[in-house]
């Protein structure tokens, strides 16, 4: 055997490697939020505080948070963190104070002297709260149904401590949002299919619940207080076990975010977020890093053994395998998630997204003072 044979077929072992963890990715891990079965009890109408912090959000507030307050819920709060901004947020939100009672308002004072991340106005507004259970959203998000409470909260029994919910983001035009929501959605199903397989470790300050207590009990934010993101995803990979987290995914449930417009905005947004990766626990760190690396090894032994003809039929039906496993489990998380128009982009995405998340990982550490060290 020439060394040249040799190679393929070390090659050839790589595709069959990869092929066989992406196959176990998808079946175990991304379809589980697909038939993950929860007996979600009626709502027992329990007080809930519903946490939005805001800065310089006007616009949005007027536009979204009347559907918040206007929620089918027999017994809530609404606590709107009005963070030091410069806008007309205060005026406006006196105003709706003034038709929905049940609306509360925590202001922050803008100190030159004093900078702080959206974690300070969060913990203010958790601490302001009345009620034990807690709902997160975010002033650009619009809650899809007057049963968001119900659905959220419903999940709440003797063990759950933390309700995970879908952030989804608008359906615009331009590739750029087809990506944002293929990129969104693979996170879901990222986090909601490990949840279901009894490893959480994450969820999304878009549309998150968990109770006042656990907050308090873990000593709020300390642990990462220095760093710009982690009020959702690291607070929940500390406090997470196999058996205190529900998933909620019916579509009353999701809420729908006012997405970026340009790259730019776009690749700063995920430079901020992988600043939380390194804390994650040891398990999540491989689990997720080995999937990206299994694809791209994948793709890359696809296509070295594809140029050399090497028993091309083998390693195209091997391909067309995971194509199909691929294709189904995108079918399904789309109705899953309320998902449209995005399993086609999938198939472009799912080569360049290892590529793109590889290099703004990399390169995060050289890039500092980001635009918005807030939110």
């Amino acid at each position: 055997m020439v060394e040249g044979e040799v190679i393929l077929w070390v090659v050839a072992a790589v595709f069959v490697l990869s092929t066989a963890c992406q196959l176990f990715y998808y079946l175990y891990i991304y379809l589980a939020p697909v038939y993950h079965k929860r007996d979600a009890a009626p709502s027992k109408g329990e007080p809930v505080s519903v946490i939005i912090c805001a800065r310089n959000e006007r616009e949005n507030l007027e536009k979204f948070l009347p559907s918040v307050l206007e929620q089918d819920y027999p017994d809530f709060e609404v606590i709107v963190v009005n963070d030091c901004s410069e806008d007309d947020s205060d005026i406006l939100l006196e105003k709706l104070q003034l038709k929905y009672p049940n609306l509360r308002i925590s202001t922050i004072k803008k100190d030159p002297k004093f900078t702080h991340y959206k974690k300070l106005a969060l913990a203010i507004g958790i601490k302001a709260a009345k009620n034990e259970l807690l709902l997160l959203t975010d002033a650009d998000c619009q809650v899809v149904s007057n049963k968001w409470m119900e659905c959220m909260v419903s999940g709440y029994n003797g063990e759950t401590d933390i309700v995970l919910g879908y952030g989804g983001f608008t359906s615009e035009k331009g590739l750029l949002n087809r990506y944002i929501i293929y990129d969104t959605m693979f996170i879901a199903m990222q986090y909601f299919g490990l949840a279901a397989r009894k490893l959480p470790y994450m969820g999304v300050g878009r549309n998150l619940s968990y109770k006042r207590s656990l907050f308090f009990n873990n000593g709020g934010f300390k642990s990462h207080c220095d760093l710009v993101s982690g009020d959702d995803d690291l607070f929940v990979n500390e406090t997470a076990n196999p058996k205190n987290v529900a998933l909620e995914l019916r579509k009353e449930s999701f809420t729908r975010s006012v997405p970026v417009e340009t790259w730019n905005d776009f690749v700063d947004r995920k430079r901020r977020h992988f600043t939380t990766a390194p804390h994650y626990k040891s398990v999540i760190k491989r689990t997720l890093f080995l999937e990206p690396f299994s694809r791209f090894l994948f793709y890359a032994s696809f296509i070295t053994l594809i140029c050399f003809l090497f028993h091309w039929e083998v390693v195209v039906s091997v391909f067309a395998v995971r194509l199909i496993v691929q294709l189904i489990t995108w079918i399904l998380s789309a109705k899953l998630f309320d998902e449209k128009n995005i399993v086609f982009f999938s198939l472009f995405f799912d080569i360049f997204s290892p590529l793109f998340n590889g290099l703004v990982y990399m390169t995060n550490g050289r890039k500092r003072g980001y635009k918005s060290n807030w939110k």
